[in-house]
């Protein structure tokens, strides 16, 4: 057993600008992530594993309704909301995954418990809310996770066949998948994400999220990676294994690792957005390809650091 333990959370990339936000909008922001932060530290301070960790800093982020995930995620087509959401344990390579959830009031709630107490790594739909009963996950109606701000952004775009990464008037702004990656005492790494996907999707579109290897990966020989982006591109790239995958088969360090696949890899096919991952060192990455990315980290010697812009 070690005395290090370390936690990297994400609430979303994007075209994230300080000329953009109030200082009312960036204290919620930063308040918001610190709170995740400290939630998931706290279990590990206190001797947890990496993945109760994991669950508890993106199950505080699903509460809020700063974030898509949970509480306040966008709508679909459909003017409902589908979540999506995975949780990996690097220690055995166990994971969990659900998707087109409309029911469960946390998702990654139910994402662990597919992990803990079934012998499938990805449920969805009405499927997934059946075991959830069996779990005693707590189930909520599907306008518990409404905001009137989320619907104004539904009503901007409805009546064409676009779709909208996150909570702006525009495609390019910012996309608010949450997620966090741990190293516990242990030596044990984790790594959980959750989103509420596109604004006017259709037709059960899922994305990177809940996909392991593409959005969310964990394995204590390399790293814990949660991914957010434009899933689509992130699903075609791999993007959470191919860094696992270079520094298992090329030794890069994470840094180099994840510089690689965010900054070139997943550049050159058109895709946008950022990582947070963790290495088997205790070593922290946070690169994104975007004007910003809501990230911070902890580690047990009690450095912090939140940041949103690029510099």
């Amino acid at each position: 057993m070690s005395n290090q333990f370390k936690i990297a959370i994400h609430g979303g990339a994007g075209t994230i600008l300080r000329s953009e936000m109030t200082a009312k909008q960036e204290n919620e922001y930063r308040s918001a992530l610190k709170e995740a932060l400290h939630k998931g530290y706290l279990v590990l301070k206190n001797g947890g594993s990496a993945l109760d960790a994991v669950e508890a800093a993106v199950l505080c982020m699903e509460n809020c309704v700063l974030f898509n995930a949970g509480k306040g995620a966008v709508f679909n087509n459909d003017q409902q909301h589908e979540l999506d959401a995975a949780i990996m344990d690097g220690k055995d390579l166990e994971a969990g995954a659900v998707a087109c959830l409309k029911h469960i009031k946390n998702p990654i709630a139910l994402a662990k418990m597919v992990l803990l107490h079934s012998p499938h790594v990805l449920m969805i739909g009405k499927g997934a809310e059946q075991f959830a009963k069996t779990q005693g996950i707590k189930m909520v109606k599907n306008n518990y996770f409404s905001t009137d701000f989320r619907l104004q952004q539904l009503e901007q775009i409805r009546h064409t066949n676009n779709t909208q990464l996150d909570h702006a008037t525009n495609q390019s702004t910012k996309m608010s998948t949450v997620g966090a990656v741990a190293l516990d005492a242990f030596g044990n790494l984790a790594a959980a994400t959750s989103t509420g996907g596109l604004t006017n999707k259709r037709f059960g579109r899922v994305g990177d999220t809940p996909i392991i290897g593409a959005g969310t990966y964990a394995n204590n020989a390399t790293c814990a990676i949660s991914a957010t982006g434009t899933g689509e591109y992130f699903m075609r790239a791999m993007v959470a294994y191919d860094i696992s995958a270079l520094m298992q088969y090329t030794q890069m360090t994470l840094k180099q690792a994840a510089n690689e696949v965010i900054h070139k890899k997943i550049a050159m096919i058109g895709g946008d957005g950022g990582i947070v991952g963790i290495d088997a060192k205790g070593n922290i990455a946070m690169p994104f390809n975007t004007e910003g990315m809501y990230r911070a980290y902890k580690t047990s010697n009690d450095e912090e650091h939140i940041a949103i812009y690029k510099t």
